[in-house]
């Protein structure tokens, strides 16, 4: 049974629900304290001055209706009297409904705590049944009261009951929020960009993609780090520059002693003896001297373009299948590949000859593997290789035999590394070895 750590387990959670992007994570940084401040705001003004003041009006208004209701009693006489001074004085409209029983219904919810102020304090100052109506004439709340002879239909001014500030203050505290989230987003959008193109132009340069200096932009830390950046880049070009220059002289200075020993044995007697194993010797030299070369080189001065990566399989394999192996190739139609064409054909070269030399069948698919990613296989029915010595394989000069020079393995690994994929070694179908190579689209 594995014991997770206290308190690993919360985090884990919290992990996932956070943002994983830096924008969103420092946006949740400012929103946070934004809408905290807000409800602080909101719940002092709605929890308690516009509370206070709502129950205030609606026990106004409950008053002045009970006090009506009550004169019309007691002086029922003067109760039209009572209503048009009522009229005058509160701003009420009366209509009396004789013999009409009121029915029960509902109370009606509205936008803030007036509807249950209003009818708390009617409950509290009538005593007697009631019924209200928000939705009844323009700019009026209607309150039906039940009197011993009929229904009272009160139209209360709407003003009476609502504080004029109310939608200003919801509509002050919306605008600054939307105001200030527009600011913020923008200023994080224009921090991050600096972030996200040092990361676009280090991904670039590390799969040989020379898109040449960035533009420092951003906070002072971003721009330090994006002129750090061309000024590794810059460094790193002319070392790659003095080195092809020197390998360029070594390849000269070894190849014209081999070119002088090849002449001088071109013109000696035919009678000579071990002519053709001299010769022999001389092109595995200059061989091996080419492929160390190869290697110390690399591929850098090849520049990465859109390629039919099915097209370069083809190709490899029909030279190879010259050779007299057995080749079964597997390709789909393919997207169109970012690479360095002569590196992958140098690859696939590499590989299939290394297959070839052990094995009499060897099998190619190539195919999408739905992670924006293309995966090619070969397989072969040779004797394949010891798991505990396959990631061994892929070292300078490790090589499973004698007549190799270890190096085959090395540079395919250093190509595809650079063109941002990956390849491996398994067991494969054939009963012998699977090289596994994925390279991005």
């Amino acid at each position: 049974m594995r014991l997770v750590p206290r308190g690993l387990e919360p985090d884990r959670a919290l992990r996932k629900i956070l943002p994983r992007s830096l924008f969103g994570r420092t946006l949740l940084i400012v929103v946070l304290p934004l809408i905290l401040l807000e409800g602080v705001a909101l719940q002092i003004f709605y929890g308690s001055h516009l509370d206070t003041l709502s129950r205030r009006l609606a026990g106004s208004v409950a008053g002045e209706i009970a006090f009506v209701l009550d004169q019309a009693d007691e002086y029922p006489d003067a109760r039209q009297q009572i209503f048009a001074n009522a009229a005058y004085r509160f701003e009420f409209a009366f209509h009396f409904h004789s013999g009409r029983v009121l029915k029960p219904r509902r109370l009606p919810h509205v936008f803030g705590p007036v509807d249950t102020d209003l009818a708390n304090a009617l409950a509290t100052g009538l005593g007697r049944p009631f019924a209200l109506v928000w939705h009844g004439p323009p700019g009026m709340v209607r309150v039906d009261v039940q009197v011993s002879d009929g229904v009272l239909t009160i139209d209360v001014p709407r003003k009476r009951l609502y504080i004029g500030e109310l939608y200003i203050f919801f509509a002050w505290l919306g605008g600054t929020t939307l105001i200030l989230l527009t600011l913020a987003i923008l200023f994080l959008r224009n921090q991050v960009r600096g972030i996200r193109r040092l990361a676009l132009a280090a991904e670039a340069f590390g799969m040989g993609r020379d898109t040449g200096p960035i533009r420092p932009e951003g906070a002072t830390e971003v721009r330090r780090a994006g002129t750090a950046f061309n000024r590794m880049q810059d460094r790193i070009r002319r070392f790659l520059a003095q080195r092809t220059a020197m390998l360029a002289g070594v390849s000269h200075d070894l190849r014209t002693p081999l070119t002088r020993l090849r002449l001088a044995i071109a013109m000696l007697p035919e009678t000579t003896a071990d002519i053709d194993g001299m010769t022999s010797d001389i092109d595995e030299m200059e061989r091996l001297v080419g492929l160390y070369l190869a290697f110390a080189r690399g591929e850098g001065a090849e520049q990465p373009q859109p390629a039919d990566l099915a097209l370069i399989i083809e190709e490899v394999a029909t030279r190879a299948a010259r050779g007299g192996a057995i080749i079964a190739l597997n390709v789909i139609m393919l997207p169109p590949v970012a690479l360095r064409p002569e590196a992958i054909r140098r690859v696939l070269t590499n590989l299939l000859d290394n297959a070839a030399r052990y094995a009499t069948r060897i099998n190619i698919s190539a195919a999408p593997d739905g992670n924006h990613n293309v995966r090619v296989t070969i397989d072969d029915d040779g004797p394949g290789i010891a798991p505990e010595r396959r990631e061994q394989m892929f070292r300078p000069f490790e090589s499973g035999n004698t007549a190799g020079t270890g190096l085959g393995l090395a540079i395919a690994r250093d190509i595809i590394v650079a063109h941002g994929g990956d390849i491996r070694l398994d067991g494969g179908p054939l009963g012998g070895l699977r090289v596994s190579i994925v390279l991005p689209i």
